[in-house]
């Protein structure tokens, strides 16, 4: 089971965590209040709005459209590579089945010690080669963490998931899934505090 206590902050991110997250503006904004930052490679800007795609519909066009105004509002960050980065990328690309964007973001959240956000199994596979297991994070666990620190409701739930639904993007299950884990943390963790005040009071 994931933990849902913790989360870090910021994170590096690649273009299947982006548009999970975009897929919800109460999920982005929860997020950001909750202090979250995302940062960016150039390969991950392509592959979300430049790469050339066999199917694009009006969905796909609108979820572009939050993208370019959140980078307008300075609510994303891109962090360039250098010419060592590229050559990284380079090799680990020959190696693995992954693009660009993913191997970008893990080679720059392992050059700044940042954690690194994704939702493609292959990624996080490779990604555990380079990082510690507690830098390597998914949209669900946000979602958790989220739900765990109660900025999350039941409503705002049931309007994350709705809206992520209307975009096509394949999370629900693991909403539902852990955001029942974190109303479990919590309620342990009040059951404890509880029995930790029943003690002192003893």
């Amino acid at each position: 089971m994931v933990n849902l206590r913790n989360f870090n902050k910021m994170n590096v991110i690649d273009t299947c965590a982006i548009w999970n997250i975009l897929s919800s503006q109460k999920f982005l904004s929860l997020a950001k209040q909750a202090g979250c930052s995302f940062l960016y490679t150039r390969f991950v800007l392509y592959e979300c709005l430049y790469k050339p795609r066999t199917e694009f519909n009006q969905r796909d066009n609108e979820l572009q459209e939050r993208l370019k105004r959140l980078i307008a509002q300075k609510g994303i960050a891109e962090f360039s590579l250098d010419i060592e980065d590229l050559q990284d990328i380079e090799v680990l690309q020959q190696r693995e089945n992954l693009g660009k964007g993913e191997l970008s973001s893990i080679v720059l959240a392992k050059k700044f010690g940042r954690s690194f956000q994704t939702d493609d199994q292959g990624a996080r596979k490779l990604s555990k080669v380079f990082l510690e297991d507690e830098s390597i994070q998914t949209t669900p666990q946000l979602f958790g963490w989220l739900a765990y620190i109660s900025y999350i409701s039941d409503t705002d739930k049931d309007e994350i998931i709705k809206e992520h639904k209307y975009f096509n993007r394949p999370l629900e299950k693991f909403f539902h899934e852990v955001y029942k884990y974190a109303l479990q943390f919590r309620l342990e963790d009040y059951q404890k505090s509880r029995q930790e005040v029943a003690t002192t009071k003893d």
